[in-house]
């Protein structure tokens, strides 16, 4: 099929696909990782601007970049639009390409604080961020939004009002997710509102976002909505390759057969140093104890495998494992459907969160 490549501010991406910013996930390491396999464009986790501004707990960390981390957008989550604004400066400062605004988390206690996905019923708070991060640094914006906060005739109304004003204010691109904020992650995604969407507002870069979990569904999405380019999220967790396999898919390229255990292997072996220089050795491996669980998805005994890392404590663990399930070369397993994508998912996030 014929695409075009995306285009976010100055950056012409060749493939229409961006690496999306997951809670506790989307670090220097796995952005590079994936970087390395195809992807052309990533976001952080949603960094909360006041810890950007006091240089609160984790605030190191969540800005650590490297000379492979690029295009990257830096996301910013809260509600005051003057420490939004002093928040993107930073990140600026730190050499963050695009900064995104995050208008679309539904964790309870975001919403609690009047972040995330709240302003999404309070559409001129969110202008206010808008407009005053827009007035505070040069370089491009992006919004991450969800299709309104629940399905009633004001949340619609709400949501024009801020889609409209980011097009104004010459936002670079909007991502969309199909759920509104009320559903959280449960049903479907609804990519027909993401495909209307896309057809009223034609001359804005639209992202579609949720219920991407493979290269297939990515296509899937591109063709049936219309959208400019692909938020892939939960479906980037332990598969780096979802880029390649989707830029594959859409240059009407047969898709190679999943990564060899050997592969998995080297992916995870990078994921793990590159986990190290932001964290150091006993923590990058309690860190990467969830991206092991993750990319056991693909290994042929995955659910021994995902086990096996649930226990994961140290390196000498981390090694186990590796020892244990990779030292012989074999075809990776094929990730056959949404629903297996989604029950794995939830059961290694059940099992990551008790860890």
């Amino acid at each position: 099929m014929m695409f075009k490549p995306l285009k976010i501010g100055p950056f012409a991406l060749d493939v229409p696909a961006v690496e999306a910013g997951l809670a506790g996930y989307s670090d220097m390491a796995m952005r590079v990782t994936a970087r390395r396999r195809g992807c052309p464009y990533a976001v952080t986790e949603a960094l909360l601007d006041r810890v950007i501004i006091t240089g609160g707990r984790g605030r190191e960390k969540g800005l650590v970049l490297n000379d492979e981390d690029h295009p990257v957008a830096g996301q910013l989550l809260g509600s005051e639009a003057d420490e939004m604004a002093a928040a993107a400066k930073i990140l600026k400062e730190y050499g963050f390409d695009v900064v995104d605004l995050n208008f679309a988390c539904p964790v309870k206690k975001v919403m609690g604080r009047c972040r995330g996905g709240y302003l999404l019923s309070d559409p001129v708070q969110a202008i206010a961020i808008m407009r005053a991060v827009r007035d505070a640094i040069d370089g491009p914006l992006t919004l991450k939004l969800r299709r309104g906060l629940n399905d009633s005739a004001e949340a619609s109304d709400q949501f024009e009002q801020i889609f409209d004003e980011a097009q104004q204010l010459e936002f670079a691109a909007i991502a969309v997710h199909g759920r509104t904020v009320e559903q959280k992650y449960t049903g479907k995604a609804d990519w027909n509102f993401l495909r209307l969407l896309k057809a009223r507002k034609p001359r804005m870069t639209v992202l579609g976002s949720g219920d991407v979990f493979c290269a297939a569904d990515a296509l899937n999405m591109y063709e049936s909505t219309g959208v400019d380019g692909v938020w892939i999220a939960r479906g980037a967790i332990g598969n780096p390759w979802i880029f390649s396999e989707f830029q594959a898919l859409i240059s009407g390229r047969s898709l190679r057969p999943p990564p060899t255990i050997f592969e998995q292997k080297a992916a995870l072996l990078e994921h793990f140093q590159l986990a190290v220089t932001i964290y150091g050795e006993e923590l990058a491996a309690r860190q990467m104890r969830k991206m092991g669980i993750k990319y056991s998805r693909l290994h042929p005994e995955g659910t021994a495998v995902w086990k096996d890392f649930i226990d994961v404590k140290s390196q000498s663990d981390w090694d186990r494992v590796l020892t244990n399930y990779y030292s012989t070369d074999g075809p990776g397993r094929v990730q056959s459907s949404i629903a297996d994508a989604a029950d794995l998912y939830n059961s290694c996030s059940l099992a990551g969160a008790a860890a």
